[in-house]
């Protein structure tokens, strides 16, 4: 074999690590890393217009595959314009591998235009850094980042590639780097959550992580059963089973006054895989803390420990002899007339395929949609785990690209779209099975509620003006089509039906511009 340059001996590696796909938007300063993915054709390189559909992709892409993509980002403008996807795969503890191209060592004394301090912005990520100095070295440093990607729970890492440790010849190698492995809950701690359920006081269990995959549900749901504690799902979970056959579990809520319900009464919370409940947001005169006052928070499995081994111990415990509570087959019937925000979700739930992935970005449209799809076949939910829009396109599209024997639903707020609706064309350009129905309000209608809520005063023109996306209406139809997605228009149930339908059967992506009133 001959010599490799820096920028194949991280693609191989990165290879052999397990690590097929690279979604990149790439400059300059990483055009060996392109040249040498034609030397390495086991790496799937995929293009995206923007740097948000990037990471989000990688991010929609583990979230499934169960193992990290790889980015590639030009240097700190383009890590920058990645940002907040990859806060979101923060939140979600997905693993990534972030490569960042950077100018050569020797030019960076000149402070060219695009010169940045790339280590303070992958800082922010609270993840894995690393600049690989040397050619022979960047070999071990990408084993290295897939390794540190890996380390429970999850994190992005990010490699920052030189184009001088790039082009260099005397490239090297590595053999793959063994993750940590999830940490087991000491037995001390399962017997002292365990008893708290004997307690015969009021008890919550709240569930995150890898507890909201099929076995963690089943022993949550034998927990509940036999013990009489409400159990809840956290408020975004990165990757939610639902449908026939599972434990239909509520999701604590959005909203601080929906929690304070939700908790209501309760004396003991036990958390799993998460973390104790706080409010999205300050509001004035309103508590952080969703905790009620008086009640003990117990940790029966921190971030990044074996949520679902600890649940089944504590389950063996407590309901040796009860079986979980399993969602009977149910669907919603067929809904007819103009879509509201109450009857569109019907459709959804009645249509739904088998196995199908839901990357869930309807945001205030969708707030019914967990109770209209709840005895569906079984299927996914990717969620927005870190609250910055602009997810549900590009986590589609990974996803797509991480199950495409599988369905991808991507349920998607206007206003949201319109931060990386440039996925789209990734969509078409790879012939991906993802089916967009875009609820189009035509309005931020999230913020108009978060007006009320944070006591500004509404109503004025000036406000309401920033919260309106008429004037002039946008055609998601049109944009589509110019991204050579197919796309149609529903303003019934009765349209949206037969254009999901339609959609469904055919492969590759399709658009609906399903016109919505807004709810608030």
């Amino acid at each position: 074999m001959s010599e490799l340059n820096g920028a194949q001996s991280l693609i191989r590696t990165l290879v052999d690590s397990g690590v097929e796909v690279c979604f990149a938007n790439p400059g300059t300063s990483e055009m060996h890393f392109v040249a040498a993915l034609d030397t390495v054709p086991e790496m799937r390189g995929v293009l995206a217009l923007f740097e948000g559909v990037v990471t989000g992709a990688a991010d929609g892409y583990a979230r499934i595959a169960g193992k990290p993509a790889a980015t590639l980002l030009h240097l700190g403008p383009g890590l920058g314009n990645g940002l907040a996807n990859l806060h979101n795969a923060r939140r979600a503890h997905t693993p990534i591998v972030n490569v960042v191209g950077d100018h050569a060592t020797y030019h960076k004394q000149y402070d060219a235009p695009l010169e940045s301090d790339i280590e303070a912005i992958a800082g922010s990520l609270e993840g894995w850094v690393r600049r690989s100095e040397h050619t022979k070295d960047v070999g071990a440093d990408a084993a290295a980042a897939v390794a540190a990607a890996q380390d429970a729970p999850g994190r992005v890492a990010t490699l920052i590639l030189p184009a001088d440790a790039s082009w260099g010849e005397g490239g090297e190698t590595c053999a793959p780097v063994p993750p940590r492995v999830p940490q087991a809950v000491d037995a001390t701690t399962v017997k002292d959550v365990a008893a708290v359920f004997g307690t015969g006081e009021s008890v919550a269990l709240l569930i995150g992580g890898g507890a909201c995959r099929e076995e963690g549900l089943r022993a949550a749901s034998r927990i509940a059963g036999a013990t009489g504690a409400k159990v809840f799902v956290e408020t975004f979970p990165s990757r939610l089973e639902r449908g026939t056959g599972l434990p239909t579990i509520e999701r604590l809520g959005y909203l601080a006054e929906q929690v304070a319900y939700q908790l209501d009464g309760v004396q003991h919370l036990v958390v799993a895989g998460t973390k104790a409940p706080v409010s999205f947001f300050a509001y004035p005169g309103k508590p952080s803390d969703l905790v009620p006052d008086g009640a003990q928070v117990h940790t029966l499995a921190a971030v990044g420990q074996d949520v679902t081994r600890a649940l089944n111990e504590v389950a063996d415990l407590v309901a040796a002899d009860t079986e979980p509570a399993l969602a009977p087959a149910s669907r919603p019937a067929l809904p007819s007339g103009p879509l509201t925000p109450q009857n569109w979700v019907d459709v959804i739930g009645a249509l739904l395929p088998e196995n199908a992935i839901i990357a869930d970005e309807a945001n205030t449209s969708g707030l019914m949609l967990p109770m209209a799809t709840a005895g569906a076949p079984r299927h996914d939910v990717l969620t927005l785990t870190g609250g910055a829009i602009g997810y549900g396109m590009p986590v589609a599209t990974g996803a797509a690209i991480a199950a495409p024997d599988r369905p991808v639903l991507n349920l998607q707020s206007d206003g949201s779209a319109l931060y990386t609706i440039s996925a789209l064309w990734t969509q078409a350009r790879e012939n991906l099975n993802v089916t967009t129905v875009l609820l189009n309000n035509r309005a931020y209608a999230i913020l108009r509620l978060e007006l009320q809520r944070v006591g500004a005063a509404a109503n004025g023109p000036k406000a309401n003006d920033l919260l309106d996306l008429s004037r002039p209406d946008m055609d998601f139809v049109k944009i589509a089509e110019g991204l050579g997605v197919p796309a149609s228009r529903a303003t019934t149930a009765e349209e949206l039906s037969d254009q999901l339908q339609r959609a469904f059967a055919e492969p590759g992506p399709h658009l609906i511009d399903a016109v919505v009133p807004p709810l608030l």
